[in-house]
């Protein structure tokens, strides 16, 4: 068995505008399918006579797909290039966000949202390794910070035009405009999309070799601390995602209009602060910049437990999430670059281990915020602390590494 030997950074190739937007929407398949349905999952609950934590596993499906589809997306697209699975999998998320809207059950809509999750995976993954492909050095890490601006638009976007849609629609509505989301997107990628990794650059071997491969990686002191910090930042961002709408619109009275302009609010933060992430992790370095955005990270999950132990009114809640959303996407770049940076090889399969954390990490924080209620806040803040708290830990492995350098 044999594979691409080459671990140097491939050369760099002049990339079209067309194909830049292409890559960037594709990374709005995860934000997008969790973000827009956010305000109606209230109503959701209440038509499905479910639990408040039955409601929120269909949050937790997605996001677990997410992470599995991206373990497998990530190793076949390293075999078979990018295009193919890319093609099939926006066709399936598709076909997906239909089956979730005729779903006559929680347990139907809870099972048709993790394949939607594993469909919609490949496209987040695809984006991250063939952006590996096409970029190195400080365009590579402005490439990655575009993305984090792009996912923060995508999640000001998503809940606002949920929220419209609620005043006009019910949630099934919702998972339709899913679907024509995705038909644009399969026709872009039809028509832009070509082939970032040459035949020659592929990675052959079978299982074996893409063991081998997983080996090496979590082989890498800096690999595993980068990607624990961001499974461990995205915990707190997905137990905010699944917990915030109800302690907004239930604890502080919101309506689906207000908490999708709320939440807008907060993504702005995201998406402003993952930009300027970009640029300074270029000029500055990734590893301060990494501290930097723990640093508001957990001042921000900080400020939220405390909200919710001695109750303090909704512009404590708002001056918390949106700090610890700030910080989350300031340390986004830098994380990417230092998991991904390293290995030109393996682009996929590097990606695909950095998505599972994100997703994975995030399916297991996202049902725990539920567990007292739907209108106690103390689990969201506890939860949102002890992940931002862990990434803040998980920072030694990185500094450790380079230290001895």
């Amino acid at each position: 068995m044999t594979a691409v030997s080459t671990t140097s950074p491939a050369k760099e190739r002049t990339v079209g505008r067309p194909l830049a937007v292409v890559l960037g929407l594709l990374t709005i398949f995860g934000p997008i399918s969790m973000d827009l349905y956010l305000p109606v999952l209230p109503a959701l609950t209440a038509e499905l006579k479910s639990a408040t934590s039955s409601a929120q596993l269909t949050i937790t499906a997605c996001l677990l797909g997410l992470a599995i589809g991206q373990l497998i997306a990530g190793p076949l697209s390293d075999r078979f290039g990018r295009r193919l699975p890319l093609l099939i999998g926006v066709l399936a998320y598709t076909a997906m966000s239909v089956l979730c809207a005729i779903s006559p059950s929680i347990e139907a809509l809870i099972a048709a949202r993790f394949v939607q999750g594993l469909a919609g995976a490949v496209g987040i993954v695809i984006a991250q390794a063939a952006g590996r492909d096409v970029y190195s050095g400080g365009k590579l890490l402005r490439y990655y910070g575009h993305l984090t601006v792009l996912g923060g638009l995508a999640a000001i976007v998503g809940p606002v035009i949920g929220g419209q849609l609620a005043a006009v629609t019910d949630w099934r509505g919702v998972f339709l405009f899913l679907a024509a989301v995705g038909v644009a997107i399969l026709v872009a990628c039809l028509v832009i999309f070509r082939e970032t990794l040459p035949q020659e650059r592929r990675a052959t071997g079978g299982l074996v070799h893409t063991l081998r491969d997983f080996r090496r990686l979590v082989g890498d002191r800096v690999f595993v601390g980068a990607v624990l910090i961001t499974g461990f930042t995205y915990s707190a961002i997905f137990a905010y995602l699944s917990g915030a709408t109800y302690i907004l619109q239930g604890m502080y009275g919101l309506t689906p209009q207000q908490y999708s302009f709320a939440f807008g609010l907060n993504s702005l933060g995201f998406m402003t602060f993952g930009f300027i992430s970009g640029r300074l992790t270029e000029a500055w370095s990734e590893r301060r910049t990494l501290t930097a955005g723990l640093a508001l990270t957990v001042c921000g999950a900080l400020g939220l437990l405390a909200t919710a132990l001695l109750h303090l009114p909704l512009i404590a809640i708002i001056i918390s999430l949106f700090t610890m959303v700030s910080g989350a996407a300031v340390t986004s770049p830098p994380a990417t670059s230092l998991a991904l940076k390293g290995y030109p090889d393996i682009a996929g399969t590097a990606s695909s281990l950095l998505g599972l954390a994100r997703f994975a990490f995030g399916g297991i924080a996202a049902p725990l915020v539920g567990i007292a209620g739907a209108e106690n806040p103390v689990p969201f803040g506890i939860v949102a602390f002890v992940s931002t708290a862990a990434a803040a830990v998980c920072l030694t492995l990185v500094v450790r590494r380079r230290s001895r350098r």
